[in-house]
């Protein structure tokens, strides 16, 4: 799964925890049960943030890709 086939991509670039997740949570409900939501960040957090909140929401964590030097895409398949 790439950041391009995501049907949903939230940019939280230059946004410091805790918000990056916030953003993440906020849009989930954007995308259909099963989609991906791609979620942008250079917070270094996120790396923790997103796989931790995946696991206390019963989303599926599909892992982070490097975009650029500096921003990451964390994916996130819906679950429910």
């Amino acid at each position: 799964m790439s950041v391009d086939e995501a049907a949903v991509t939230v940019d939280a670039t230059g946004l410091l925890c805790p918000v990056p997740v916030i953003e993440l949570a906020r849009r989930v409900g954007d995308v259909a049960v099963g989609e991906t939501i791609a979620l942008l960040t250079d917070d270094p957090a996120a790396a923790a943030d997103v796989p931790a909140w995946c696991r206390l929401r019963a989303h599926t964590y599909l892992g982070a890709h490097s975009v650029t030097t500096t921003v990451t895409a964390h994916l996130v398949r819906r679950e429910h």
